[in-house]
């Protein structure tokens, strides 16, 4: 089925009323959960995340009953050939999850480089909250621009084969990189950074600006949200194309682009005293990677045009689950050997 189901021009309200809800969930976050500067404990951050993925899938337990009662009422869809609303409005809801599952996984790497980056800066626990709420709602504009222009350029066959190849070669390279740390001293994002800002040695609570002798200084707050910011950008040549793979719907690329960002903060909370477990989560990433890169390239046209989506579900929950156990079991493992050493 070639036809776009959400077009924007028949679903345009349907996006400002998300953009509206998103908007005032993250203002009650900020302005009421999160009013003073705190340290987010494992406790908390784990609540969050867990409050994050139960409105994610609220949301698409009421997006399949509104997608199956739009599909059953509306004559557009009858006069399709063989359109069973009720498959395509469970299709529908399963390629929104399977969006979010995706999201999800390839959100890990993000949280790696916010903990190098809040290391490299000496960002305070304190206030490395406020960072990610200002680096996560610029995220969310830009993931929506991303989407947008997504949606255009994923009609031609050879940019979708552009973007197959270029996620199963980010797999590979992920797959064959080494494990040394990160050295943002030759970015050259903080380089440029650097020749652009006037930026102050030292923090100064959880301001971003400060000025001192008439003059305006960014503060390692500033540098540290610009870099976060500029980095998921690049992330998001990856995550966004790979939504794409499983639908060609970009209402749903959307909304489970943007509820995945949005437990973003709560999960590197979460994850950040355990993160070092994780040893071979990088190659159930990478994995994904080049399994939707095929998606793009062959998969989907092998299988007449679309690879089914409960595969494609079962299959990117498997990599990233057995990563996670491996990744487990060997930990276990060597803190066993460790206490009788």
């Amino acid at each position: 089925m070639d036809m776009v189901l959400f077009p924007f021009s028949e679903f345009w309200w349907f996006y400002v009323l998300f953009i509206v809800f998103v908007l005032a969930v993250l203002a009650l976050d900020l302005g009421v959960f999160h009013k003073h500067a705190h340290e987010v404990t494992f406790r908390e951050a784990s609540v969050w995340t867990a409050v994050w993925i139960g409105l994610a899938l609220v949301f698409n337990f009421l997006f399949y009953k509104y997608a199956l009662w739009t599909f059953s009422t509306d004559p557009r869809y009858a006069s399709i050939p063989g359109f069973d609303p009720e498959s395509q409005a469970k299709t529908s809801a399963l390629e929104f999850l399977t969006g979010f599952v995706i999201e999800k996984s390839l959100a890990v790497d993000n949280i790696f480089i916010f903990a190098v980056v809040f290391a490299y800066f000496a960002i305070p626990r304190v206030y490395q909250h406020r960072v990610l709420f200002w680096g996560i709602l610029g995220a969310l504009l830009f993931r929506g621009l991303f989407i947008a222009m997504g949606a255009v350029l994923m009609r031609y066959e050879w940019v979708v084969m552009f973007f197959g190849g270029l996620l199963i070669l980010t797999g590979i390279k992920m797959f064959f990189a080494g494990t040394e740390e990160t050295d943002l001293e030759k970015n050259f994002l903080i380089r440029w950074m650097r020749k652009l800002f006037r930026i102050h040695p030292r923090i100064e609570g959880q301001h971003f600006f400060i000025r001192k002798n008439g003059l305006l200084y960014v503060t390692p707050l500033f540098v540290a949200l610009v870099f976060l910011e500029l980095s998921d950008i690049i992330f998001a040549v990856d995550s966004v194309p790979a939504i794409f793979a499983l639908t060609k719907e970009p209402l749903i690329v959307f909304t489970s682009n943007i509820f995945a960002i949005l437990g973003l903060r709560s999960m590197y909370f979460m994850l950040s005293g355990v993160m070092h477990k994780f040893v071979y989560i990088k190659y159930g990433l990478a994995a994904v990677l080049i399994f939707v890169g095929s998606k793009m390239t062959y998969l989907n046209h092998a299988f007449g045009g679309k690879f089914p989506i409960t595969w494609s579900l079962a299959v990117i929950s498997a990599l990233i689950g057995s990563s996670i156990a491996a990744s487990y079991v060997v930990d276990r493992i060597k803190r066993k050997a460790a206490e009788r050493a």
